[in-house]
């Protein structure tokens, strides 16, 4: 087995902050506006000379919000330098370390250069730190997850305690997310885009064919509890159609039913009504964010 590195883990364990160090201690965390100056300490680098850290475990980036915070860009301004390093390959060039998403918008807004803190790292430190500033905000996907350990392990020969040390999660977590990747690329797919649950596709792990358990189990829309079902049926020897489809929904009274149809009409939108021994639930589907704000409203307004 390749042996543990054994650079930094400590500080890398802490996050950010002990890379930016004393720069956020000393320093506001933005620049007056209109006066193209920036905080000691932070340099304002062209927009065109930063490039994106190969190394980078996310892949996927909402535009919708992206749009949002390029708005929110062009009225405030950066609230908070990205983190960069000098291109080990091309002089005069950066890596992003950290901030990628407001590089981003900041390019969407216009903005020619960009707060940023240079910081010199090797590449362990480079891989390390974007995954544990995904990890610690939650913008990676299982799949993005999985795949950026394995790339710790693999390049780095660092084990799981001590991936689990680094990022602040449990051994266990480490695992299980690594047994995503045994998954065919067809149901990765389905993992990346939110389709299914990391639940669902470890669930899936267990079945002759996990990508046809997972296909299924987005189409259908079945819980995780519903796909071990599925799954133990299938291991059993069963037919994975014959124990695919989801329990019926009880008949609803009358009363039920009226009060949806009244419902729907008030708000526009599909509503579902479900009673059960120990309570019920209320569901209200939406097409779009416009449809949910738009039920926000109507909920919260207050009666003159």
């Amino acid at each position: 087995m390749a042996k543990e590195s054994k650079q930094k883990p400590s500080r890398l364990g802490r996050g950010l902050s002990s890379l930016i160090g004393e720069v956020e201690a000393s320093t506001p965390a933005k620049p007056e506006p209109g006066t193209g100056a920036a905080p000691a300490g932070v340099n304002e680098i062209a927009i065109t000379s930063i490039r994106r850290n190969p190394s980078q475990p996310r892949r996927t980036f909402d535009e919708a919000a992206l749009q949002e915070l390029a708005e929110s860009i062009r009225t405030k301004g950066i609230l908070q330098a990205i983190l960069v390093r000098p291109d080990p390959k091309d002089a005069g060039k950066y890596q992003i370390i950290a901030g990628e998403r407001r590089w981003r918008a900041a390019r969407l807004a216009g903005l020619e250069s960009i707060p940023a803190v240079v910081r010199n790292v090797d590449e362990l430190e480079l891989l390390e730190v974007g995954i544990i500033e995904n990890v610690q905000r939650a913008d990676l996907n299982p799949i993005e997850e999985a795949e950026a350990y394995e790339a710790l392990m693999s390049r780095f020969g660092r084990t799981q305690e001590g991936l689990a040390s680094s990022v602040g999660k449990s051994r266990v977590h480490i695992t299980n997310t690594l047994r995503l990747l045994q998954l065919p690329d067809a149901a990765r797919a389905y993992v990346r885009e939110g389709k299914v649950s990391a639940g669902h596709a470890r669930a899936a792990l267990g079945a002759p064919d996990p990508e046809a358990v997972i296909e299924m189990a987005a189409e259908r829309g079945l819980s995780v509890r519903e796909v071990e079902a599925l799954v133990k049926g299938a291991r059993d020897g069963g037919s994975l159609e014959t124990r695919s489809a989801k329990p019926k929904a009880a008949e609803k009274d009358v009363d039920t039913e009226a009060l949806e149809a009244d419902l729907m009409r008030q708000l526009g939108l599909q509503v579902d009504i479900r009673h059960g021994q120990n309570g019920g639930e209320l569901r209200i589907k939406y097409r779009d964010l416009e449809q949910l704000d738009d039920v926000c409203r109507r909920l919260t307004r207050r009666k003159t």
